[in-house]
């Protein structure tokens, strides 16, 4: 291991098996965290980079998962198991991503996200409060690749509040999916998704206001009316 390796040094009561466990130089974790073996944290992209990894309270990062150096993340964080979460990433409060999840670098998560396993998350994607990502979404951010100008060409693609993206669905580049919509799985979005629709297909389109939704089960008269009584 590097020389400058240190082992990670949270509240003695709450860790597990701090033997694995491995933080480089500039790492801070607040109270009460719960961190499994086999966990990386605060990995340099480069040997220039100065920046520290600060993890809230609360934090319960899962075995095998490694987070990079420059990157903030808040309270109440918790992963499954080999997530990966690169530098300059900032990641607010109460966000659960999933197991094998790949967070890219300059991204912004915001409240109450939730990302489930297996899903890629490119650089420069602004995801922000309550959205939920379903198992194996891939959001993608450049439109020819491998460009030679990627800084300039890749645009960030934005996740409103509280939107909803099923399961497989493919999210391309410069693409907007508006608050509180709900995108169907296995769809492709290769164009903007207004506020407060359903959408789905490929390529993926509105088809009905997200009040149209019908409870099948019959335990709500609508989908996410629970969601609504809490505005």
């Amino acid at each position: 291991m590097p020389d400058e390796e240190s082992r990670v040094t949270p509240d003695t009561s709450a860790s597990e098996n701090q033997s694995n466990q491995h933080a480089l130089g500039g790492v801070s974790v607040g109270s009460n965290p719960r961190i499994q073996s086999y966990v990386l944290l605060g990995v340099k992209a480069d040997q220039g980079q100065g920046e520290r990894l600060i993890i809230g309270e609360n934090a319960f990062i899962r075995s095998h998962s490694v987070i990079y150096a420059a990157t903030s993340i808040g309270d109440n964080f918790q992963t499954g198991h080999g997530v990966l979460i690169r530098e300059e990433n900032f990641i607010a409060d109460n966000v659960s991503i999933g197991s094998h999840t790949v967070i890219e670098r300059g991204n912004r998560i915001g409240n109450s996200v939730r990302i489930h396993s297996n899903c890629f998350v490119s650089e420069f994607t602004l995801i922000e409060d309550r959205a939920w990502i379903g198992p194996c979404v891939a959001i993608l951010n450049v439109l020819h690749p491998p460009c030679p100008r990627f800084e300039d060409c890749a645009k960030r693609v934005v996740i409103g509040a509280n939107a909803k993206i099923g399961g497989n669905v493919t999210v391309g580049p410069r693409v907007t999916i508006g608050a509180n919509s709900l995108v169907g799985m296995g769809s492709v979005v290769t164009s903007d998704i207004p506020s407060d629709v359903v959408a789905f297909g490929n390529p993926a389109k509105p088809i009905k206001n997200i009040r149209e939704l019908g409870c099948e089960t019959g335990y709500f008269d609508t989908p996410y009316e629970w969601e609504r009584r809490k505005r």
